[in-house]
């Protein structure tokens, strides 16, 4: 019997085949390195496009930052334009008050509000010493008149303009004073 056969493969080894395995174990050891290193790159690769894709992205939203700026000013704007036409309209159809002064006859004169709202603690700014029995706290409703007298003489004549306040109206309002024809 060929006992040469039957024996194990290890023990028909030589040492001058160790170098040779170590060579293919080498190289096994190498290929599992570069399948990872491989598979790495190619994670990586693909993060980097993930990162082109937002970085384009980021760039298209910073090209539209300007348009979608510009909107929001329109409409700002736009709002801004209707608040005030609204508080116009609102402040034009608020009821106002019209005072006027009317000469009645002799040194007699009517103060009468002509507007549809209530002037309260209606008084004259500056000294008129023709005018006489103006009352402290007058007030005045819509169409409603006060009779006061003024009396002029030489040193004190009948001004032409009288300035009043009221409450609410805290810039004085010249009311012009028409002249007797005595």
């Amino acid at each position: 019997m060929n006992w040469g056969y039957g024996r194990s493969w290890t023990a028909s080894l030589g040492w001058g085949d160790w170098p040779a395995w170590l060579g293919c174990l080498a190289a096994v050891v190498a290929l599992v390195i570069s399948t990872r290193a491989q598979r790495d790159g190619r994670r990586s690769a693909n993060a980097a496009e993930k990162s082109v894709a937002a970085a384009e992205a980021s760039v298209e939203e910073v090209r539209l930052s300007p348009l979608a700026s510009e909107r929001s000013a329109t409409v700002a704007e736009e709002t801004l334009a209707d608040q005030r036409r609204e508080a116009a309209e609102e402040e034009a159809s608020r009821p106002r008050v019209d005072l006027r002064v009317e000469y009645s006859g002799g040194g007699m004169f009517l103060l009468f509000n002509q507007g549809a709202a209530r002037a309260e603690n209606i008084r004259a700014v500056g000294e008129y010493p023709a005018m006489r029995s103006w009352p402290a706290g007058l007030s005045l409703g819509g169409n409603e008149p006060h009779t006061f007298m003024m009396a002029g003489d030489y040193e004190d004549p009948v001004p032409a303009v009288i300035k009043v306040v009221w409450d609410g109206q805290d810039e004085p309002v010249s009311l012009r004073v028409p002249q007797s024809n005595a």
